[in-house]
């Protein structure tokens, strides 16, 4: 039997929801941070399992594991592939299925945690201190800007309209036609949409064009009372104006899901700072998702073995 590897199994799950029997599988729960500690510890399998870009698959990485022959990603994308080099390589790669709900609820999370000061008054009252100290934000009436508004983005504009919020979107290839059908305002432009958004939630796709598509001065387009939230890939807002930004009070606050570094170190800004509401790359984290992955995974292994590949990538 091949020896399969699964890698970033943070809660330690992989195992229990899919039959793995066809294969001889390791389940690593730790990150490993370290290439070589990497190599090391996968460096006899031929099969690999990842958990979407936690652990990237560069052209070196590659190069040190000769047994390799299939990586499985979770999802049907992963930019941290260089399928350049598994080409190269003679590796097949193959994907899943992930569902566009989790996402767009966990944004949702974030919205509403920022509005109402739900981690400042529920520390509060862990710690016996004052009974109510902030004053909420309302939902209704305000502006809920969608950078972007393909699956996540149109759910999280019928969530919006259903809170009673102004719903106003942007991206480059965004019509008309597709802002009507969905009772949507299309923006003016990418300034009008900071501008006028009182929540400004980011859905795209990271590409060469959309990195760093939110930078300082973006940020000082947004109104004070504004917040931002991410739920997509980091490296669409650039970290470090964002940090200042916060830092300075020119925008209300932040919720954030991605980070352009993970796990996030220690002591960093956007663990500190008071008006940021972090998690840990939650989004797609869900029982649901994992169990569409992980079943998805073995079936993908399974066509491989028997010479016929599906869902691939490469």
């Amino acid at each position: 039997m091949l020896r399969c590897a699964l890698l970033d199994d943070y809660q330690s799950v992989a195992l229990h929801l899919a039959d793995w029997s066809s294969v001889r599988a390791t389940s690593f729960h730790e990150h490993f941070t370290s290439a070589d500690d990497l190599v090391a510890a996968i460096h006899d399998s031929e099969i690999v399992v990842i958990m979407r870009e936690r652990t990237p698959f560069t052209a070196e990485l590659f190069a040190r594991l000769p047994h390799l022959r299939l990586l499985v990603t979770t999802g049907m994308r992963n930019a941290s592939i260089d399928l350049d080099a598994a080409r190269a390589h003679g590796v097949t790669v193959c994907g899943t299925e992930s569902d566009f709900a989790p996402p767009a609820e966990l944004s949702w999370a974030l919205i509403l945690g920022l509005a109402r000061q739900v981690v400042a008054e529920s520390t509060l009252m862990r710690q016996d201190g004052p009974w109510q100290s902030t004053l909420g934000t309302d939902l209704k009436g305000s502006t809920l800007g969608l950078l972007g508004l393909g699956r996540i983005g149109s759910q999280m504009a019928a969530i919006g309209q259903a809170f009673g919020m102004d719903v106003l979107s942007w991206s480059r290839n965004l019509t008309k036609g597709r802002t009507d059908e969905l009772g949507v305002r299309l923006a003016t432009g990418m300034d009008s949409l900071l501008a006028e958004s009182d929540f400004l939630s980011v859905h795209v796709v990271l590409s060469d064009r959309t990195r760093g598509l939110i930078g300082s001065r973006e940020l000082a387009l947004m109104r004070p009372t504004a917040y931002l939230i991410n739920t997509s890939r980091a490296a669409i807002v650039d970290q470090h104006a964002l940090a200042e930004a916060l830092k300075a009070g020119r925008i209300a606050g932040a919720g954030l899901d991605v980070f352009e570094t993970e796990p996030l170190p220690p002591g960093h800004d956007l663990r500190t700072l008071p008006n940021v509401l972090a998690t840990p790359h939650l989004g797609y984290v869900t029982r649901g998702n994992y169990r569409t992955y992980f079943r998805q995974a073995v079936e993908d292994i399974e066509a491989f073995l028997a010479g016929a590949p599906i869902r691939l990538l490469s």
